[in-house]
């Protein structure tokens, strides 16, 4: 019976374990379990959602604390027009955060950041641009581009002096996007290195609208290689979303997958950055627990577990001190939605918004748990311990069990 380390994924001069653990933020994908993907061969990701928030913790700079300070004039302010982000702290922050991982690589895999266009940072272009090539001076392997159609990404980076030898991948969820984003790209004359086709099973930000689940990822995958066989592309395709076991991923690798990528199992790792007593939750949450909403101000659904605390908080918008997802005007569809919410209640001393969220703030702290529709099946890959609690898995242990499992079995930690 064939398991998932029969195959391997070709990238380049790169021989790989066709596994690809996906870059969950806000430093929910750390680069300790990035570097664990590598150093066993396959691939890790680290995030860029939130960049000076995680190298305020892991390298004790004060990214958010001094532009807190510069912007506090503003706090009250319901116009988030002037805060701004300075290009030249975000382009230091990431290559601190990516510097450093790289600089502790090990073993023959590979390290990619995934990088979300609908980090829109109130100069969306400007910040992608500085985000993308700072990794790239900094060393990265790749870089995953996410959460949104990236039409103008290549274009923002043809210039840099890696353009052309560093991995760049997207994420599509469906053979539409993908069509667009190779249009779009056409004119600098290069393909993308892999694609990761995003299912309707995946955790957080989804590509599908609410009728999510009238689609199918083996359908889609099916489809997309389908053209590009038509078109004579040769692009490794990487299905994501609902790949639980080593079985499903070596389901999707004999039908001509080059690799498959999967987070949700690792959520439940020590190496995580998820703290221990949300991890214990999503141990304990069965399928009921799960939903898909439209809480997320980017505009595309997310599922998540329905006692995450920051559903329907009314925190004050606190864009002065993170504000990522501001547009080019300085808006932010959370921030319309708390200040309509304080007009319509100007005596309540705390206000509910049940249709959107404060992301930056709940997903800095923990408090929007996004998960993979799975997520219920989590509890049967650990045991519990005595008291109740469910025992952590080492995120190797996790890798070698997609890599060496056969007949839909998981291996239990010893």
């Amino acid at each position: 019976m064939k398991r998932v380390d029969d195959f391997r994924l070709q990238l380049g001069k790169h021989e790989l374990v066709p596994i690809m653990v996906g870059g969950m933020g806000v430093d929910i994908s750390t680069a300790e379990l990035s570097l664990e993907a590598a150093r066993l061969g396959g691939i890790g990701h680290i995030s860029d959602a939130m960049v000076p928030t995680v190298s305020d913790r892991r390298f004790n700079t004060k990214y958010v604390k001094n532009k807190l300070k510069q912007y506090k004039f503003n706090v009250a302010n319901t116009d988030k027009a002037v805060v701004k982000f300075d290009l030249g702290l975000l382009a230091e922050a990431t290559a601190l955060h990516v510097g450093r991982t790289m600089e502790a690589k090990r073993g023959d895999g590979l390290i990619f950041i995934n990088c979300m266009e609908k980090l829109t940072m109130n100069a969306p272009k400007e910040t992608l641009r500085v985000r993308i090539k700072a990794a790239l001076d900094a060393g990265i392997d790749g870089v995953t581009l996410a959460a949104g159609l990236h039409l103008g990404s290549f274009g923002l980076i043809e210039d840099h002096p890696r353009f052309r030898d560093v991995k760049l991948g997207i994420i599509v969820s469906s053979l539409r996007a993908l069509q667009l984003f190779i249009k779009k790209s056409a004119r600098t004359n290069r393909f993308p290195d892999y694609v990761v086709i995003e299912g309707p099973l995946a955790g957080g930000h989804l590509g599908f609208g609410m009728d999510w689940s009238q689609f199918d990822l083996a359908t889609i995958v099916a489809e997309i290689r389908e053209w590009l066989k038509a078109e004579n592309l040769d692009i490794p395709l990487i299905p994501a979303g609902g790949i639980f076991t080593g079985s499903d991923a070596v389901a999707f690798l004999d039908a001509g997958a080059a690799a498959v990528q999967v987070a949700t199992r690792f959520t439940v790792s020590k190496e995580c950055g998820l703290p221990e007593d949300v991890q214990q939750e999503y141990f304990k949450a069965g399928e009921p627990d799960i939903e898909v909403n439209t809480i997320s101000p980017t505009g595309y659904p997310m599922r998540m577990l329905k006692n995450s605390p920051g559903i329907g908080d009314g925190i004050r918008p606190n864009c002065e001190a993170y504000g990522y997802l501001l547009d080019s005007n300085g808006s932010c569809q959370y921030v319309e939605a708390y200040n309509r919410e304080v007009a319509l209640h100007p005596e309540a001393k705390k206000v509910k918004v049940l249709d959107k969220t404060c992301l930056c703030t709940h997903m800095r702290n923990f408090e929007i748990w996004t998960c993979g529709h799975y997520t219920y099946r989590l509890k049967d890959t650990s045991r519990r311990n005595e008291d109740g609690s469910y025992q952590l898995l080492s995120a190797e242990h996790i890798f070698r069990d997609y890599q060496f499992s056969t007949d839909n079995t998981i291996a239990l930690p010893a």
